[in-house]
Formats: C-alpha cells, structure tokens, sequence
C-alpha cells in the first residue's frame, strides 16, 4: 500500500516569526513555572524550541503535513545579536582577554582533533571507513549542518558511502539538541562545587537582564532608539567589511565582521558620547540582543526536522553519547582549569559545550542563562564567539582534510 502523499506548506517570514515568538513564550513560561529548568540553567529558547519541534513532528506524521519556515528574520536577528555582542565589548575587556582567547582556540583545536578520532573510531567499530568518522565528529559537531552538508558530496564520492549528507545531518542535529541542554548543567556543576562569584558581581550582564531583576523603569525611548542605531550602524559597516574580505578572496560568515564592527562602533561611541547618551551596557541594549538571540534560537530548534532521525542506527546514536561524553570530561579537565578554574572558566564551559557539539548561537544561549542567574561575566562573551565563529572554521576544515588524506 502506498505512503498517503506529503503535503508541504511553506510559511513566509512574518509568520515564521510570529510562530518563533509564540515558541519563545511557551518555553519562558516553562521555565518560569518549572523551577528545574531554572535551576540546571536551560534557556527559554531551548525549551520552548524542542517542544514546538516535537508538535510539528506530530503534525508531519499524523495529519501528513511538513511546515517549512522562511527563515529570514532569523538571520538577521543573529546578525544584529552578534552586534549587540561587538557593542557590549570594552577595550579593557579585549585586552585581558588575549591571553585567554589564544588558550582558548588551542583547546579548541586540541578537541576538533580528539572528536575526529573518537569518530574514526567509531566509523572503523562498526565496520565503516574510519574517513566517515568526520561526519560522525567535528565535520557535523564543531561544523554545524552546514559544513556537515558541505563535505558529505566529497566523502560520498571517496569512500563510496550513500547517504553521507543524512548521517551528517542527523548527527549534527542530535549535536545541537546535546548542546543545548549540557552546557547549564555541567556549568552550575563547577560553580556550586566551588562556590564561584562573578568578579563584578554588580555589573549589568552582557546579554538580557538577571531573572529576578526589573529593568524596565531604566528603558526609555531614547535609549531604545540610541541602541537600534548603534546596532544598525554596526551592521551597515559589518556588511561593507564582510563584502570587502569576500573580495579579497577570504569568506567569513556575516556575522563575524558585524561583531568586529560593533567593537570599533561601541568603544567609539563610549569615547565620544556624553555619559547620558551611552549604548554599551545599557538595559536597552541587554534586552534588544536578548530577544534577538532568543527569538533566532526558537526559531531554528523549532524547524529541527526530528523525522530524519527516524531509523537511526546504533552508529550514530553510540556516536553521539560518547562524544557528549568526550566533551564534558573535556570540559571538566582541560577546559575549565586551563581557563583559569574561575567563574569566568565555568561561563566559558558552558559556552565550549554549546559550540563543541552544537553551534555559537547555542553557545551564547548557554552562556546567557547561567549569568543571568549567577552573575556577569563580559569578557567571556567577547572571547567564546571570536574562537568559534572567527578561528574554528579554519582550523577544523583543516583538521577534516588531515583525517580525509590519511
């Protein structure tokens, strides 16, 4: 008997966000409600994101329709999220983040190769080419859906292997969900353990606001508006940067130079501004990059097509607990100490678990939950995406062409 036909129906943009919204809302009122949720430090997003994935899984299978998002509010939303990360950057933040950020890239270039091998290992157990191994490692965890899908046609084609482009997929979205929901705990682990306290406990947090602060009788218009034109300058310039460096041969995602932009346009406007007319920190900024992050996080976990994990073999599923498994004792052992075993080190290990198995948004959404519940720390949110947005891509295509030659 034939498979009833799918139906697919396409949602343009504006209602692409309004059901991101909607989703944004849900999962922050089960958080809100939920005080687990609170405590193990999962974003709104993340809760929300899941839950509207599973109902539109409940949709496509019973009633035979796929809904498809239009997804270019999104975009632009993390693009003017990682603005507002550029604008929130002092100069005093970058300076003692040097030496950080080099320790940084090098453990992260250290686990791009352990997660390649860990893969290799687990393509050669179950009698794959141990080549394929990326897909189970940094080519579909560190890379992302889109590198996954960008290596897939060459690893086909060399070792023969149909379907590499759904192993890569499915791997990389069961990388995105781990990644989502281990960086709060493993982070709340190492502060309550150790009894850590953010250095300027009385700082206003890098993204959003504090879950038991009130802020809005500090937002005015004026902030407001002073705010969306930092941003979008940041973002006009980070276009007109990201346009040159593509000319000059060298490709970067978008958002990258829009961070870079937002350094130069925050510090800028700090010098030159008056001290009532600032941009960097202020309760308007917070809550503009906050939404624009949560409601781009909803937005892409709840277009995950869970349905292509449908039949997944034992490869893949054992692929994933041991590099989840891999990443947290990465984690505990090398990168929380070599950070500095401070409060500082234990945001960042939230960060290092949503990036290593997932992506940067994920990343910065780990980390913005556990500061707003323990406290600031600026110079991790300028560290974290200039190591995974900026250095990894170079480093890890490296690393998938070192494991394909050999």
């Amino acid at each position: 008997m034939a498979a009833p036909a799918l139906h697919v129906h396409m949602l343009p943009d504006h209602l692409s966000m309004t059901v991101g919204l909607v989703t944004w809302l849900v999962g922050a009122d089960l958080t809100r409600r939920l005080r687990l949720l609170r405590d193990w430090n999962i974003p709104e997003a993340v809760t929300g994101g899941l839950l509207a994935s599973l109902v539109l899984l409940g949709i496509r299978e019973g009633l035979g329709t796929e809904i498809v998002f239009d997804m270019e509010t999104r975009d632009a939303l993390m693009v003017m999220f990682f603005a507002g990360i550029g604008l929130n950057a002092r100069v005093q933040d970058l300076l003692q983040g040097g030496r950080p950020l080099a320790v940084l890239l090098g453990l992260t270039v250290a686990f791009i190769v352990l997660q390649d091998l860990l893969g290799a290992g687990v393509a050669l157990a179950f009698g794959e080419p141990a080549g394929l191994g990326v897909l189970l490692g940094s080519a579909a965890l560190i890379g992302g859906h889109g590198t996954a899908i960008a290596w897939a046609p060459e690893i086909a084609a060399q070792f023969g292997r149909d379907g590499a482009a759904e192993l890569g997929v499915a791997m990389a979205t069961l990388g995105l969900v781990a990644a989502a929901l281990i960086g709060g705990p493993v982070a709340r682990f190492l502060i309550e353990r150790r009894d850590l306290m953010p250095a300027r406990p009385t700082e206003d947090l890098a993204v959003g606001v504090a879950y038991d602060e009130e802020v809005f009788e500090r937002i005015t218009l004026r902030g407001l508006m002073r705010a969306l034109l930092a941003l979008n300058l940041s973002v006009a310039l980070g276009y007109a940067a990201a346009q040159a460096i593509e000319t000059a041969g060298v490709k970067l995602p978008l958002f990258v130079p829009c961070l870079l932009m937002g350094i130069g346009v925050g510090n800028l406007w700090s010098a030159l501004a008056p001290a009532d007319a600032q941009v960097s920190r202020t309760p308007g900024l917070n809550v503009i990059s906050d939404f624009s992050l949560s409601v781009f996080l909803a937005m892409s976990l709840m277009s995950l097509q869970l349905w292509t994990l449908a039949g997944l073999g034992a490869m893949i599923l054992a692929a994933l607990l041991l590099q989840v498994g891999l990443a947290v004792a990465f984690i505990l052992f090398a990168v929380f100490p070599l950070m500095g075993g401070a409060y500082r080190a234990a945001v960042l290990s939230a960060g290092f678990a949503g990036f290593s198995l997932g992506a940067t948004p994920t990343a910065i959404a780990n980390m913005t939950a556990v500061a707003k519940r323990y406290g600031p720390s600026p110079t991790a949110f300028v560290i974290l995406p200039l190591v995974s947005a900026f250095f990894v891509d170079l480093a890890n295509a490296a690393a998938i062409r070192l494991f394909l030659s050999l």
